[in-house]
């Protein structure tokens, strides 16, 4: 059983859900049910792990927070849906590879299902990007020039359990990109789904979100009993 809880209050400060989620993880055994957690955030550069500070550009008044997941810098704002998928990827019988590209898969999807079929990974670069500008002579084939970056994923292992997730741009304002290399990529071109064309909510987007990933967490072949 997986439980899907948006946060009590929208938008909500960054290190609040992150001391929340560590504090989760570190109370967590064996046999604690998984969650998904459903925020939107106030503005928010996170800088992960492998982050150089030379990639934050001009943060100007948009607040900077050293946070323990992979990856380089990002920015949270409202009008962008984030999925923390606090989940044991030992009882669910995967590792962490299998588990970024389940959750790009899952992504995928969801874009797919609001019309953006051409929707892709990229190789190297963790996340889901689309081809633009956005249009329909255009494929999933594109070269890597040609795609901008619409969802971007980070995770922390801790004994086994992850916490973190992924963030998808629906509607929001994409000027504070510009003020970082996003994901450590200078000059790397970010969209959102409103950007593409497509209508549709922050709790609309969340919602779909949440369905795909039980259903592929649900859906994952069940682990080999030990020896």
């Amino acid at each position: 059983m997986i439980a899907v809880k948006w946060w009590p209050h929208r938008p909500v400060l960054y290190q609040e859900t992150f001391e929340a989620m560590k504090a989760f993880t570190h109370a967590r055994d064996a046999h604690t049910p998984d969650e998904i957690w459903l925020v939107e955030h106030y503005p928010v550069y996170t800088l992960g792990q492998a982050g150089k500070p030379e990639h934050v550009l001009n943060p100007g008044d948009i607040p900077l927070v050293k946070s323990d997941r992979g990856g380089q810098v990002t920015y949270h704002g409202p009008g962008q849906v984030v999925a923390y998928c606090l989940v044991d990827l030992r009882r669910l019988g995967i590792f962490v590879k299998e588990y970024v590209e389940l959750l790009e898969a899952v992504v995928i999807g969801v874009l797919v299902d609001y019309g953006l079929v051409q929707a892709c990974r990229k190789a190297g670069a963790p996340g889901v990007y689309v081809p633009w500008p956005v249009a329909p002579g255009l494929s999933a084939t594109a070269s890597d020039a040609e795609l901008a970056k619409i969802a971007a994923l980070g995770v922390k292992i801790s004994r086994g359990c992850s916490y973190h997730g992924l963030a998808l741009n629906v509607d929001m304002n994409l000027a504070p990109f510009l003020g970082i290399n996003p994901c450590g990529y200078a000059g790397l071109r970010t969209v959102d789904m409103a950007a593409c064309g497509v209508s549709a909510t922050v709790h609309d987007v969340g919602e779909a979100l949440a369905a795909r990933l039980v259903t592929a967490f649900q859906t994952l072949p069940a682990p080999s009993p030990k020896p």
